[in-house]
């Protein structure tokens, strides 16, 4: 298993924004290739040593809510550790480890909220975001939260999790297109 330094820094000094959201199939490979065997232990919890610093915790969360995504994106695994990400995101947050790393990187202990299919926590991503002073993210987990309002989940993640569409989500989802909230 590599790393919680390893962790932060291919992502914040190798990588960058469009790697992170861009889709690209070749940092999905690179990502592979450095963490494919890092993300299972992580997964089982195995990490736990990293929550001793703000970084770890960070490097944990990038782990669980962002490399599964990269790792298995279009399957149900991309969305396997999402609750777990979101309780330790509220935790490290509530410990105030999101204070204590860059501002830059704070969005990171914030995305768990964003990709959780529970209004609760749509709402704390809410006021997470808009403490970051950032108005484009703001509009992003906005629109986050309206999706989960509206239908109570991410259509988007129908195909994958096996659930049916209702009428309106497969009407939704054309009307969204590229921009899957």
């Amino acid at each position: 298993m590599r790393s919680a330094q390893d962790v932060i820094d291919f992502w914040f000094v190798d990588h960058g924004m469009d790697d992170w959201f861009g889709g690209k199939p070749e940092f999905d490979v690179a990502l592979a290739e450095r963490f494919a065997e890092t993300h299972p232990p992580v997964a089982r919890g195995e990490a736990w040593d990293w929550r001793k610093t703000a970084e770890g915790r960070l490097a944990e969360l990038i782990v669980l809510d962002q490399f599964s995504r990269q790792l298995h994106r279009g399957s149900a695994k991309a969305f396997a550790q999402d609750t777990m990400a979101t309780a330790l995101a509220q935790e490290a947050i509530s410990a105030g480890a999101d204070q204590a790393v860059d501002a830059k990187w704070r969005m990171f202990f914030y995305m768990p909220f964003m990709h959780a299919e529970s209004l609760k926590v749509q709402e704390d991503g809410v006021r997470l975001f808009a403490a970051l002073g950032d108005a484009s993210l703001l509009d992003f987990m906005t629109g986050h939260r309206d999706t989960v309002a509206r239908f109570g989940r991410f259509p988007f993640r129908n195909k994958a999790l096996g659930r049916e569409s209702t009428a309106e989500e497969l009407a939704y989802m054309v009307e969204q297109g590229d921009r899957a909230f």
